[in-house]
């Protein structure tokens, strides 16, 4: 029934969306974007980025100029131009832990007003379990040509710094269908990826992603505990999570203690997965102690700069990093933000800097002072700040920021330094589990 390339449809343009819809681009097929906001559809017509993600803007103009990327406001056009429909679209958290699906619903309404022939219906966003049920049973219910239809969850897994590359050199590629009917075409969309796929029910893929990131989660959290014990007992837990790391079946990513997890994925699907389970009679109680461990990790660093500085009030903190993570301008859920706003409270005057997120971190600290060079955010400080993990700011200039400081202390949030290099330097230099 199909042939490379596909003619693909993906009906948002958030950071999944865009990310798949240039990578699908990218590797031969035919894809139109689709997005309700026209103010995004013209930026991205005229080849500007809403988002920050590495190599991202350079795939964009390419598959747009070769005419194999096209972006719109119009989901009929797109989804009548396609055999393949994406949907991208935003799952927000709601004040109790569960998933706002609103746009999923508005989303399946519109494709199956427009459906007229046979279409694979992808769900590409991280979903509850059973939310492909519903959009099968929302599209049957409003698609007046009663045509036949086949619904999917592909879950994404990309990394914010990381997604171009995460998508064209995936773990693996995981399909839940509800027959073997669109197997064929699904594969052959990623064929080019040469990756390992998984066939599975809908429900299980859905659950393959937030049981995935709750276990990130969960790694994380796990070693922000252990280096609490490291600090108590004169440990380093960078020796510890490196040893741990080395055995195959623990492996040494996410075992880097810092001020905890962040960003629009983690803190939202694990919330989800604890809504999920207790809607299906269980008390995830592990998760919950995860969430707990992370606030705890901000609360115990906040505590760490008050107990060195005795009072925060009046004093001038420089603050490197505001994004989540590296490699992104995304500041949601970001626990440098949170940390300032922390700081703030307490009296702080903020002098802050980060290499992608100041436009959209001014929105949100407002009476921060933003400089435009690293290493003139020191200057003057009582204090500095490492908040976010980018590795310029290995490079920070180490022996001005000392003589320029009134205080030469450093807490090193993300462990980038060594301890006894930036005491021989003559900073007091506070890390995490060291």
């Amino acid at each position: 029934m199909f042939n490379a390339p596909m003619k693909i449809c993906i009906v948002g343009t958030g950071y999944v969306g865009l990310v798949t819809g240039t990578c699908f681009a990218e590797i031969g097929h035919d894809v139109i974007c689709v997005d309700n906001a026209p103010e995004k559809v013209k930026m991205l017509n005229a080849g500007q980025m809403p988002i920050y993600e590495p190599g991202l803007e350079e795939l964009v103009k390419k598959n747009a100029a070769a005419g194999r990327l096209k972006f719109t406001t119009s989901t009929k056009d797109g989804v009548e131009k396609s055999d393949v429909v994406f949907i991208a679209v935003p799952t927000p958290p709601q004040p109790d832990g569960s998933v706002d699906l609103s746009y999923m619903e508005k989303v399946s309404r519109e494709i199956a007003d427009v459906l007229t022939r046979y279409k694979i219906i992808v769900d590409k966003s991280t979903v509850p379990v059973r939310t492909g049920e519903k959009v099968c049973e929302t599209i049957r219910r409003y698609c007046k040509s009663k045509v036949e239809f086949d619904v999917v969850s592909n879950p994404e897994f990309l990394r914010e710094g990381f997604a171009v590359q995460d998508f064209l050199k995936p773990d693996r590629i995981v399909f839940g269908v509800q027959s073997q009917r669109p197997v064929h075409a699904l594969k052959e969309i990623y064929a080019p990826l040469n990756a390992p796929v998984v066939v599975t029910d809908v429900n299980s893929a859905e659950l393959i992603k937030h049981a995935s990131n709750s276990f990130l989660a969960l790694k994380i959290s796990y070693i922000n505990a252990v280096s609490v014990i490291c600090e108590a007992a004169g440990a380093n837990v960078e020796e510890v999570a490196n040893g741990m790391g080395m055995d195959k079946r623990i492996g040494r990513e996410f075992l880097n203690a810092s001020l905890g997890f962040g960003g629009s994925c983690f803190p939202k699907d694990l919330s989800a997965f604890i809504k999920i389970a207790e809607q299906l009679g269980y008390d995830f109680a592990l998760l919950r102690e995860v969430q707990k461990i992370n606030a705890q990790q901000m609360e115990r660093f906040v505590r760490k700069i008050a107990d060195t500085l005795w009072v925060i009030k009046d004093k001038t903190i420089g603050v490197l990093g505001l994004s989540f993570k590296q490699n992104t301008d995304d500041i949601r859920m970001s626990p440098a933000i949170a940390l300032c706003l922390r700081l703030r409270k307490e009296g702080a005057r903020l002098k802050v800097y980060d290499p992608k997120a100041m436009d959209k971190a001014r929105t949100v600290l407002k009476e921060a002072t933003f400089m435009d060079d690293m290493n003139k955010v020191p200057e003057g400080c009582d204090a500095l700040v490492i908040a976010t993990e980018w590795p310029e700011f290995k490079k920070l200039d180490l022996q001005r920021a000392r003589k320029s400081m009134t205080h030469p202390i450093l807490f090193d949030g993300r462990n980038l330094f060594e301890p006894a290099e930036m005491e021989a330097l003559g900073f007091i230099y506070k890390s995490i589990g060291r």
